[in-house]
């Protein structure tokens, strides 16, 4: 039997789970409300794929190792589709935007 799963949940530890909602509603993420609260917040990326953004000390309750310092190395590479460059580089452009916001 091939092991196969209807969705897909990306857990990231945050340092500020405000910022880091304020960061990725700027580049149009929705999030459910239903699997969020002051510890995490379940943005949606598509109707099978969601990212879980945990506050480190939740997110360290999962698990016994360290969480990687990103300023010194890479803690994951995601990729998501786009339909054109003009829109990858609308994306990046909102990114930049809401990056520099305090």
């Amino acid at each position: 039997m091939k092991t196969k799963a209807d969705k897909i949940f990306v857990n990231l530890p945050v340092k500020d789970l405000k910022k880091s909602l304020a960061f990725f509603a700027e580049l149009g993420f929705d999030f459910n409300a239903q699997f969020s609260d002051d510890n995490a917040a379940c943005m949606v990326v598509s109707e099978k794929i969601y990212v879980m953004l945990l506050v480190e000390e939740y997110f360290q309750s999962f698990t016994k190792k360290e969480i990687p310092d990103t300023t010194k190395s890479s803690e994951v590479l995601i990729a998501l589709s786009a339909d054109s460059k003009e829109q990858v580089d609308e994306i990046v452009n909102k990114a930049l935007t809401a990056e520099e916001k305090p």
